[in-house]
């Protein structure tokens, strides 16, 4: 496995598989790995030919108040995690590789960013399309691998990629949980132990809204309300948010009805959490 830190040494093993005709897997990252970023690395090793994996905390991505500074790393354990996948290649630039003088041109998402993490983190978006756009740019791979945990995130890439006519297959991959529920997140790492135990409430809240949405509820208002009384039962659990959109615009529903993201972000301690999952409602006859 090579560890490639400059953006001139990453495209040129780009280009030499390029030129082999591999097809390229990528999986960023921002490091301390978890079985939920593996998962990842699995699902592109078993279906490419060659695998980059980046390790790169975007300071664009974090408002002032934020964790940036104190956001779990640990590069010799990812590496380590990294050579026993078989990976072939970590891009692992400083922020001064990436980001050599200071910035003036950004991807800027409009209405996909409007609600959700968008709504509670402004600029958030625009420092994760503008970060990826870049690695896109800087690692050329057919196919980048996200988990469906960062479902807006998801979406947001995904439109950016059709309509900046990027040539990159994205792949979404389901959300690895822990035996009690909760989703797995390096910033899990923040959480003690009390903390940690209340912590699967969101999943809990998520099965809930599911349940009663099958059961035939379609007023977004009682499950979202049935999703905060059950979440209030945790007082080590703080809501951000809690909300019912399409699954494919990310816009806030009237009626349940299509495919709809239902999505929670709360603090537990100073960790902030989110979840998500995705609801098929049955035509009505």
């Amino acid at each position: 496995m090579e560890v490639l830190t400059t953006v001139a040494t990453m495209r040129e093993r780009s280009r030499a598989w390029r030129a082999a005709k591999c097809r390229h897997g990528f999986v960023p990252t921002m490091g301390y790995l978890h079985e939920g970023h593996m998962a990842l690395v699995e699902r592109a090793r078993a279906n490419c030919d060659v695998v980059t994996v980046s390790i790169f905390v975007n300071p664009l991505q974090f408002g002032p108040q934020e964790d940036y500074a104190r956001y779990p790393r640990d590069l010799d354990r990812d590496l380590a995690m990294l050579r026993e996948a078989r990976v072939d290649a970590v891009f692992a630039p400083s922020v001064a590789e990436m980001y050599p003088e200071e910035p003036l041109v950004f991807v800027e998402p409009t209405r996909l960013s409007d609600h959700l993490c968008g709504a509670s983190r402004p600029g958030h978006f625009r420092g994760v399309a503008t970060v990826v756009l870049k690695l896109f740019n800087i690692v050329q791979p057919d196919v980048a691998y996200f988990g469906e945990k960062d479902a807006q995130q998801l979406a947001i890439i995904r439109r950016m990629v059709r309509d900046l006519n990027v040539p990159v297959e994205i792949v979404g991959v389901p959300t690895v949980r822990a035996a009690d529920g909760l989703a797995l997140s390096s910033r899990n790492a923040y959480l003690g132990p009390e903390e940690r135990a209340a912590a699967p409430v969101l999943y809990r809240a998520l099965q809930l809204a599911r349940d009663r949405i099958l059961a035939g509820e379609r007023d977004p208002g009682r499950v979202k309300a049935a999703m905060r009384e059950c979440i209030a039962a945790e007082p080590q659990v703080r809501i951000d948010y809690v909300e019912i959109v399409d699954a494919g615009s990310l816009q806030p529903v009237e009626r349940i009805e299509g495919r709809v993201l239902v999505a929670v972000a709360a603090f537990a301690g100073p960790s902030r959490l989110i979840d998500n999952v995705t609801v098929d409602v049955p035509a009505e006859d």
